[in-house]
C-alpha cells in the first residue's frame, strides 16, 4: 500500500498568544484521518506541526518516508483553524511547494482550502477536500491508489482538470460517528504537551470530541466542515476513549471541544451514569449555550461526571446585540445559567464579542456590567470577525478590501468599519479584563467579612490584587475615552 504522510499547518510558534500560554491540543481531526485510512490498510504516517520552528522542519520526513501522497489536514474542531490565521495559511503553502517538489500528490482539508480552495490550488495543492473529510479522504485515495481519475464521482472534492476548477457536490455529513475509529493517538508524541501543560497550568489536558457540528444558526458562526447538523457518538464510545487516553497517556484533565456539548436529550445522564460506573476520575471543561445551562438536572449530570467549567457564548450584555446576531438566547438565561453553575460547583467562564455592527457605546456598557456583575470564573474576549459563508460576512465584505484574517490570535483587529476605530476595541479588550480583574478582587475581600474562615492565601492574593487593578483600570478608562473622541 502507498505510504501516506499526514500533517497540519498549526504551529504553536507562530500564534504568540497561545505560545505564552502553552496549553496546546493534539489535532485531532488529523488523527481521525489517519485512522480511518490505517484502517483501510494504508501506510500512514504523522508530522506534528505543534512545536516546529518553521515548515521547512517537515523536510526530513518528506525524505525519509517518501510518501506518495501528502495529506495536509487540519483540526477541524479547533477554533484556532476556523479563524484561519495567515500566519498558517502561508506556512501551509510553503510545506505544499515542498511536496509538490519530491512528487507527491497534495491533498488538502481545512476551513481555510474550502473557503479559499483556489488560493491552494495556485499553490500546487492537486485536490481540496470540501465539508466533513474523512471519507472523502478515503475514496480519493482509494481512487489513486486504482490509478483511476474519475474524481469527479467523488463527493465533497475540488480539483482541476484541463485548467479549469471542478468542484463536485456537497457531501453530507456522517450520522453514526461510532462507525469512524477512534482517533490515531499512538501516531503521536504527547511528552511536549504534557510538559507545556504541567509548565503552565500544573496539570496535563488532553482533547476528545464526542459530537459534530451545531444546530443553531448564530450569523457570524461558520460551520465549513461539519455544517448545521449535530450528531453523537454514544457514551459507551466515548468512554472507550476516555479510558484508552487514561491507560495511555494519563492525562488529568479533559478538554471536550465540540461546539455544543451533550444536547442530545439524556446523554449527559448516561454519560454521567458511565463515568460512575467505569471508576474514571477526571475533571474536564466543555462549550454550551447559556439556554442549556438553565436545566439544574442537566447542571447536575455535569458536576457528577466532572465537570469544573462550561465557556459560554454570552458574547453580549444587550439584548439588542444578541437578537442581531441571531444567537437565539436571552439576557435572563445567562444570568440564570451563570447562578445555577455556581451553585454546583461549576466555574462558568464567558465568549464576549466586541464590535457587532450596530453595536453603540451603551451596548457596551451593558456588556461590561453583565461581567462585573455576574463574574465568571474567566472571559475570553473578541472582536467580530468576518468569516467566509455567513450572513455576518456578506454584510461586512464590502470594507474587507485591506484585510480579511488576523496574523494571529491576539491581533483583534477590526476589519471592517463600525462605530469606533480598530484601535478603540484594542483598548476595549484591556480596559474590560482590569476592571473584571478589579471587581473579582472586591468579591474577595467581601468574601473575607461575610466567611473570615474561607481566607487562605490564594484568596488573599486576588483581593490584594485590587490594590494593583484600582488605578490600573482608571488608567484604561482614561486612555479608552481618548480613542472614543479621536
Amino acid at each position: 500500500m502507498r505510504n501516506i504522510l499526514f500533517s497540519h499547518s498549526y504551529f504553536l510558534r507562530f500564534d504568540p498568544k497561545q505560545w505564552a500560554t502553552g496549553r496546546p491540543y493534539a489535532p485531532l481531526g488529523t488523527l481521525y484521518a489517519a485512522s480511518l485510512l490505517r484502517r483501510n490498510g494504508y501506510n500512514v504516517s504523522l508530522f506534528d506541526n505543534m512545536f516546529s520552528h518553521s515548515a521547512a522542519d517537515i523536510l526530513p520526513s518528506l525524505e525519509k518516508i517518501n510518501p506518495t501522497i501528502f495529506v495536509l489536514y487540519d483540526d477541524g474542531f479547533n477554533y484556532l483553524t476556523k479563524m484561519c490565521l495567515t500566519n498558517m495559511r502561508e506556512a501551509a503553502f510553503e510545506m505544499i511547494k515542498m511536496a509538490k517538489q519530491r512528487n507527491c500528490i497534495v491533498i488538502v482539508s481545512s476551513s481555510d482550502a474550502t473557503d479559499h480552495y483556489e488560493k491552494y490550488l495556485q499553490q500546487g495543492a492537486d485536490f481540496i477536500l470540501s465539508g466533513e473529510a474523512e471519507l472523502t479522504l478515503l475514496e480519493l485515495v482509494n481512487k489513486i491508489s486504482g490509478k483511476q481519475n474519475n474524481f469527479i464521482e467523488i463527493s465533497g472534492i475540488v480539483y482541476r482538470q484541463n485548467n479549469a476548477v471542478v468542484k463536485t457536490s456537497r457531501r453530507t455529513v456522517l450520522r453514526d460517528l461510532d462507525t469512524l475509529p477512534l482517533p490515531a493517538w499512538d501516531l503521536m508524541d504527547m511528552e511536549p504537551y504534557r510538559k507545556s501543560w504541567l509548565k503552565h497550568a500544573g496539570y496535563f489536558s488532553m482533547n476528545i470530541a464526542t459530537t459534530r457540528g451545531c444546530p443553531f444558526k448564530c450569523n457570524w458562526c461558520a460551520k465549513p466542515i461539519y455544517g448545521n447538523r449535530y450528531n453523537s457518538r454514544s457514551p459507551q464510545n466515548v468512554i472507550a476513549e476516555l479510558k484508552l487516553l487514561k491507560e495511555k497517556f494519563n492525562y488529568d484533565h479533559i478538554w471536550f471541544c465540540d461546539d455544543i456539548f451533550g444536547l442530545k436529550p439524556g446523554w449527559v445522564h448516561e454519560f454521567a451514569d458511565l463515568v460512575q460506573k467505569e471508576n474514571i476520575h477526571f475533571k474536564f471543561k466543555i462549550q454550551a449555550r447559556a439556554d442549556l445551562m438553565i436545566q439544574e438536572n442537566y447542571i447536575r449530570d455535569l458536576a457528577r461526571a466532572g465537570c469544573e467549567n462550561v465557556w459560554m457564548g454570552a458574547e453580549s450584555g444587550s439584548q439588542k446585540i444578541l437578537d442581531a446576531m441571531g444567537k437565539g438566547t436571552k439576557l435572563e438565561q445567562i444570568y440564570t445559567a451563570t447562578t445555577l453553575l455556581k451553585k454546583n460547583n461549576i466555574r462558568p467562564a464567558f465568549f464576549i464579542q466586541f464590535g457587532y455592527p450596530g453595536e453603540t457605546k451603551e451596548d457596551i456598557k451593558r456588556t461590561i456590567r453583565m461581567i462585573n456583575k455576574l463574574l465568571p470564573a474567566e472571559i475570553g474576549i473578541s472582536v467580530s470577525y468576518p468569516l467566509p459563508g455567513t450572513p455576518f460576512y456578506e454584510r461586512v465584505k464590502a470594507d474587507l478590501k485591506e484585510k480579511t484574517n488576523w496574523t494571529d490570535s491576539d491581533e483583534l483587529a477590526l476589519m471592517f468599519h463600525n462605530t469606533y476605530q480598530p484601535a478603540f476595541y484594542k483598548q476595549l479588550h484591556r480596559y474590560v479584563h482590569t476592571t473584571y480583574r478589579k471587581h473579582l478582587a472586591f468579591d474577595y475581600i467581601r468574601k473575607f467579612l461575610t466567611k473570615p474562615s474561607a481566607i487562605n492565601i490564594k484568596s488573599i492574593k486576588k483581593a490584594t490584587s485590587a490594590l494593583y487593578y484600582i488605578p490600573s483600570s482608571f488608567i484604561e478608562k482614561i486612555k479608552l475615552n481618548q480613542l472614543e473622541k479621536a
